[in-house]
């Protein structure tokens, strides 16, 4: 699919249609029309009614209900018995002891919830449940679902009751005041007849005085959840149903008593159990609003599929944020998203399958293209392995459509757009062109290198052991070298009970081998055959044991990327292999049969398994195993004359490599593929380098096959070379009329890909035209408001377009701008104790000495701190414990802060020395300063974390342009740039996480991801700019990470360590890090890559000798580029663009800029008073400041400071960076296919290095240059 395509598929994806239905007229129950439900109204209940009494506590749950009559619940049809929980939910099996309390939602059980918290009843309140067949209760029933449901018929033969009178919330040790005394009632009633059911939820006037309750889990008040969940579903392979969320907000909770959907105040019924719930439940189509008025028919509006609020559920394991999935109606079999305005909240969450269905028969059809299919398929993988005669019997079979001609004029979008298009008798097929390979639908360049990445999820059990091991979301990457048919493959995170039982199965990433196996003449490979689109089933029975496995793998053809995707399944049992065992496997052939597109193959494998030696002597057998396998993939029939394909082909596998690395937990797979004619030799009885491997063409070039053994090396398509060196096309320089107006070109290896500009779209004929939008918009859910941070403020749509603003609780203002109050200046805490203000909120801290809350004080003992005794022994020691005594003269005393921490910089009063400190009070090499001076001491404390309102640590997304980043301790900030001013009044927060000390900032503008160092755990951290919640990369085996740089061509992060006195490198998620750095340093404090060139620079503010030091990015031709005029070298930056290199330094009080290439010109700017970082952006540079607590912007061409910006809170400013909205052009050796690296790629000037992590294990990491 085209660039361009791709970006109408995206745009087409952002309509959805809003549908209000008439309600009926006639009120639900008998009452004053828009009244309240009285409580009186509710259906009968209590012991006088027959019912039972769930026994008094929290968590508790009933014994089995078993029921007369089966309830219908989503597609089953046979739940017999029902189970009653304290905490709002009627369960239709037994709920895990571990589920009772609210947590994760969905749970794995089938749930009706009508309000889902942590509920008790210990000190009052009840809980009854019956099943009743009264003619009264039964017509009642009946009528609350014929008043919600008006065209159906239906007459309930059996009720469920269950009502919760008078529950309190569970409130915890740290009871609320505010929900003392607080009680809820509502009801759910169950009505079910032989073919279908219906749940009713009421909830009368006044029932619900809460709507939040304390989470034992997250240990904080979360609002309530109604709700329904089918549980979990699968035969073979368990996985969360359909589940449908009604309403998960305090205002939706709220609005249940208010609000209907069946015409009546606090009354809501949903179709549960028939036909049409299959895929999720049907909730009523009547609505109240909550002023009780009815809603009339309305015209359809499309609105903004964006524009719906994103609300997180507060509960474990629900995804991340809601998508608006589909709702269901009744009659629908795969509509659009149905939301009913008035109502709570409610999106019916069903999860995606792994893969979207595939139709049988034909291509999707154009108008659904950019939508999803959330029906889950019956079973993703037949049960058994097919095999050609069974499909011819059955006729499974995939094929174009025939039903109606289709031709090329209206499917060309259903080829590659490396591929042509051409119509036959019968319909089309799509063929890639010269030199490209593929089925047409999916196609790439002949000879480049290609990348697969997928998930696994398993299901195994070891030996005898009856406890299986069970795996989720496990990562599989593979990389292949196309024109050596070598195929490295790698799954991750697989525990060392199971990996090396695993090792034996190469098969698993042997498809990947087969997929782009080299082809001998008249062959064709797995990709050429199937285009990376196909279902595999196979069958591993081991001989000797009664162990099998089956391996299911779906391929779903090459991602936006340009990588192909494959889902992973495994089931079954294997024999045990010892721990520490290593295994060989020799060289095989495999038989594939091609018929009616289904490929089969079988075959029987020995490998060798040899043991740890144990007293010396060491141990090995050779076992075997038969292998059998079923590929089904989708083929063109309208080619005429048909393309012939052998019947049979051998695939010929060689230098097989299997491993399993435990301090990783890797299983590594790497195979070499040829395939060919059938015969008994290898492939190296055909000589031709191209089949050996042995032609030494470049790894983005063909190699194509000549008489004897003649071959040609030929660059891919969108390369340049001799074949022995190809070099990548800017397309976008050669042809900058490629897109068209209004639209941006970007270079991609290979190819390059065009994006329409802000405020335009693609149009049908692939030219960006501008956006055309007369729908109202949500401004809150869009984030397009003028409100404050989401920290300080809430943003409240009111309908239409509008929407107003209003500060949070702890802050000031019109919500457009809010201040933090600060409870300080209130003196809201003891006389005797520290405040502590913190933004929306505040905590108090007896002081040293005293104990308490920090709101009463009372004197007492505490702890006394490392710094605390070490200065009471010294003082004590020499009698001069009394404060007003002098100081002994020639004895060095620490100082302690308030909280007894030692004070960062210590000082000899008597020699006059200083010298800085880490948290244990011990002296940092390299800051020893002489009498007179004073060294810059990092806080080796992190600041406390104050109690009260979590601020929680989403990164809020980044408006479009170019952004300054800079940290400032427990957050990172955004100053918006125009050209190369600072708009100062738009700056705002990006990121909140007070338990941080963020040092060092770096930017990936590829991915838009911020990356940063942080000294107070120690760890490195990133979050993407789009939104989200930020993650760890790194916390092992760091001391004080502080500077930090990002190679966006090569994929890699390099950082200083100043504790442990070295440069590391790693790539962007953390993994495979190498230790470049670690003699002659002693203080690493800026780092920053040239990442087009090849080269790194780092400073190091050694006060004996202060350096700048430069080398290639893998380390190689490292020297000192400057070390005269330096005091104190902080951060530094590279311009692409002037090729200047500039720093700050605090000991000069300078901005120094050099080309490194003329190490004798400097360019110098006096005035900085403490500057710590610096980054650049066209004529300016901009540095952060410890003395004035400013970012401050210098323009370059006139040597001049232009502005500064003081941030609302004044505190340090640590690292900076530029947050581009593109990247810089240019590519270096690593930019394409990671340079050719099994591991890590490193750029060098003109080259690059393939380097591997350290403490890496196994010969399948290749290290060159």
């Amino acid at each position: 699919m085209s660039p361009r395509a791709l970006k109408k598929k995206s745009g087409e994806m952002t309509a959805w249609t809003r549908v209000v239905l008439m309600l009926p007229l006639a009120l639900l129950l008998p009452a004053v029309p828009g009244g309240c439900l009285s409580p009186q109204e509710l259906f009968p209940f209590g012991p006088e009614q027959g019912d039972q009494e769930l026994e008094s506590g929290d968590d508790s749950i009933s014994p089995a209900l078993e029921l007369r009559l089966r309830i219908h619940f989503y597609d089953k049809d046979d739940v017999s018995s029902i189970y009653v929980t304290t905490n709002g939910i009627i369960a239709m099996s037994e709920p895990p002891l571990k589920e009772v309390t609210p947590g994760r939602f969905p749970p794995s059980f089938g749930a009706v919830a009508p309000f889902l918290a942590d509920l008790d009843t210990t000190n009052g309140g009840k809980v009854y449940y019956r099943e009743d067949s009264s003619p009264a209760v039964v017509q009642l029933a009946s009528d609350c679902v014929r008043r919600g449901f008006p065209k159906v018929s239906f007459q309930p033969k059996s009720v469920v009751v269950v009502t919760w009178e008078s529950v309190a919330p569970y409130q915890g040790s740290e009871r609320d005041p505010i929900q003392e005394g607080k009680r809820n009632t509502f009801q759910a009633v169950l009505a079910s007849s032989d073919s279908s059911s219906y749940a009713i939820f009421l909830y009368p006037e006044d029932g619900l005085q809460f709507y939040t309750t304390y989470s034992k889990k997250d240990e904080n008040q979360i609002a309530a959840v109604v709700a329904f969940s089918q549980g979990l579903t699968g035969f073979l392979w368990k996985s969360d149903g359909a589940y449908n969320i009604f309403a998960n907000d305090r205002e939706s909770i709220e609005n249940l008593v208010k609000s209907s959907n069946a015409g009546r105040q606090g009354v809501w019924v949903f179709e549960i159990g028939s036909p049409s719930t299959s895929s999720g439940v049907v909730p009523a189509d009547s609505s109240l609003g909550p002023d009780g008025a009815e809603y009339e028919d309305e015209e359809d509006e499309d609105y903004d599929l964006m524009s719906v609020s994103e609300r997180s559920l507060g509960f474990e394991d629900v995804g991340t944020t809601i998508d608006p999935y589909d709702i269901p109606r009744r009659g629908d079999e795969n509509t659009y998203d149905v939301l009913n305005p008035i109502s709570p909240r409610h999106a019916s969450t069903e999860r995606p399958p792994l893969e979207e269905s595939i139709v049988e028969g034909q291509y999707p059809d154009p108008s659904t293209r950019g939508t999803k299919s959330f029906l889950y398929p019956a079973e993703r993988f037949p049960q058994q392995v097919i095999h050609v005669d069974e499909v011819e019997e059955t006729g499974i079979v995939f094929r174009y459509n025939t039903d109606s001609r289709q031709t090329c004029a209206n499917n060309r979008y259903q080829c590659s757009i490396h591929a042509e298009c051409r119509d036959y008798t019968t319909g089309f097929c799509c063929h890639c062109v010269a030199g490209y390979t593929g089925n047409g639908r999916q196609c790439v360049a002949e000879g480049s290198p290609q990348r697969v990445n997928g998930k696994v999820r398993g299901r195994i059990f070891v030996g005898n052991s009856q406890t299986p091991i069970v795996f989720e979301n496990t990562d599989l990457h593979s990389y292949v070298v196309m024109n050596h048919g070598r195929s490295y493959t790698a799954i991750s995170t697989i525990p060392e009970s199971l990996g090396y039982s695993l090792v034996p199965l190469a098969p698993v990433g042997g498809i990947i081998g087969w997929m782009f196996a080299v082809e001998q003449e008249g062959f064709k490979n797995g990709f050429s055959i199937t285009g990376g689109e196909f279902t595999r089933q196979a069958e591993v029975t081991f001989v000797g044991h009664p162990d099998k496995m089956v391996i299911k793998q779906k391929f779903n053809g090459i991602d936006e990327h340009g990588h192909l995707t494959i889902t992973t399944e495994m089931d079954g049992r294997v024999p045990e292999i010892p721990f520490g065992s290593t295994v060989q496997i020799e060289p095989y052939t495999e038989l594939y049969h091609y018929a009616n597109s289904v490929i089969t193959s079988s075959s029987t494998r020995e490998y060798k398994v040899s043991e740890p030696a144990q007293g010396g002597i060491s141990s090995s057998r050779t076992y075997t195993y038969q292998w059998r396998q079923t590929i089904t993939f989708q083929e063109c029939t309208h080619e005429d004359p048909p393309q012939t394909l052998p019947p049979t082909q051998q695939l010929f596998v060689d230098s097989v490599f299997v491993l399993y690395n435990k301090d990783e937990k890797i299983l590594r797979y790497a195979l070499s593929n040829s395939i060919g004619p059938i015969g008994d030799g290898s492939p190296d009885s055909l000589q031709n380098p191209c089949y050996t491997g042995t032609h030494g063409c470049d790894t983005n070039a063909a190699c194509r096959p000549g008489p004897g053994n003649q071959f040609i090396c030929e660059c891919s398509i969108g390369f340049r070379g001799d074949g022995q060196i190809c070099y990548d096309i800017d397309e976008c320089s050669e042809q900058p009329t490629a897109c068209g107006s209004n639209a941006v070109c970007n270079n991609h290896p290979g190819t390059f890909r065009c994006e329409c500009i802000e405020g335009y779209q693609f149009s049908d004929e692939g030219l960006c035209v501008a956006i055309i939008d007369d729908r109202p918009i949500n401004y809150c859910a869009t984030g397009l408001h003028n409100c404050d941070i989401p920290q300080r403020a809430q943003c409240v749509y009111t309908g239409g377009s509008s929407y107003h603003c209003s500060c949070l609780p702890g802050f000031l203002g019109d919500g457009h701008a809010c201040q933090d109050v600060d409870e300080c200046q209130q003196n809201r805490c003891h006389p005797d104790a520290f405040c502590y203000n913190s933004p929306g909120s505040f905590a108090c801290q007896c002081k040293p000495g005293y104990e308490g809350n920090g709101f009463q004080c009372v004197p007492g003992e505490m702890e006394k701190t490392r710094c605390q005794r070490q200065r009471e022994h010294i003082l004590g020691t020499v009698g001069a414990t009394d404060p007003r005594r002098p100081r002994p003269v020639g004895q060095f005393v620490p100082e302690c802060d308030e909280h007894g921490h030692y004070v960062p910089m210590q000082c000899h009063h008597s020699s006059g020395y200083c010298w800085c400190v880490d948290r244990d009070g011990n002296e940092i090499d390299g800051t020893r300063t002489g009498p007179g001076m004073r060294p810059p001491c990092l806080s080796t404390v992190a600041p406390p974390v104050h109690p009260g309102p979590s601020v929680p640590p989403a990164v809020i997304p980044l408006p479009p342009g170019t952004h300054l980043l800079f940290a400032q301790t427990g957050k990172i900030e955004r100053l918006p740039l125009e050209g190369n001013n600072m708009k100062k009044t738009e700056a705002k927060a990006l990121l909140h996480a007070p338990d941080k000390v963020i040092i060092g900032l770096a930017f990936d503008c590829v991915d838009k991801v911020v990356y940063w160092t942080d000294i107070s755990e120690p760890a490195i951290g990133r979050a993407s700019l789009y939104g989200g919640e930020p993650t760890t990369i790194i916390k092992q085996d760091l001391g004080s990470p502080e500077g930090l740089a990002l190679d966006h061509l090569g994929r890699n992060i390099f950082w200083t360590d100043s504790h442990l006195d070295r440069i590391e490198v790693a790539k962007l998620d953390g993994s495979q890090r190498r230790v470049l750095f670690e003699t002659d340093l002693v203080n690493p404090r800026g780092i920053i890559t040239d990442s087009i060139r090849g080269n790194l620079y780092w400073t190091d503010w050694n006060r004996e000798s202060p350096k700048i030091e430069t080398s290639y990015m893998d380390g190689t031709n490292r020297r000192i580029l400057v070390k005269d005029d330096l005091g104190l070298p902080n951060g530094l930056t590279f311009d692409t663009y002037s090729s200047q290199l500039c720093w700050v330094d605090a000991g000069t009080n300078r901005v120094e800029c050099m080309n490194p290439s003329q190490p004798g010109q400097r360019k110098i700017l006096e005035g900085p008073q403490y500057p710590f970082a610096v980054t650049s952006y066209g004529k300016n540079l901009y540095y952060t400041d410890w003395k004035t607590n400013s970012v401050v912007s210098v323009d370059l061409a006139i040597s001049k400071e232009t502005d500064s910006f003081h941030p609302h809170k004044q505190t340090r400013l640590y690292g900076i960076t530029t947050a581009f909205s593109q990247c810089p052009q240019g590519h270096n050796y690593c930019t394409v296919n990671n340079g050719g690296c099994t591991h890590l790629c490193l750029a060098t000037p003109g080259s690059r290095s393939c380097r591997c992590p350290d403490n890496t294990l196994g010969v399948d990491c290749i290290e060159r240059k």
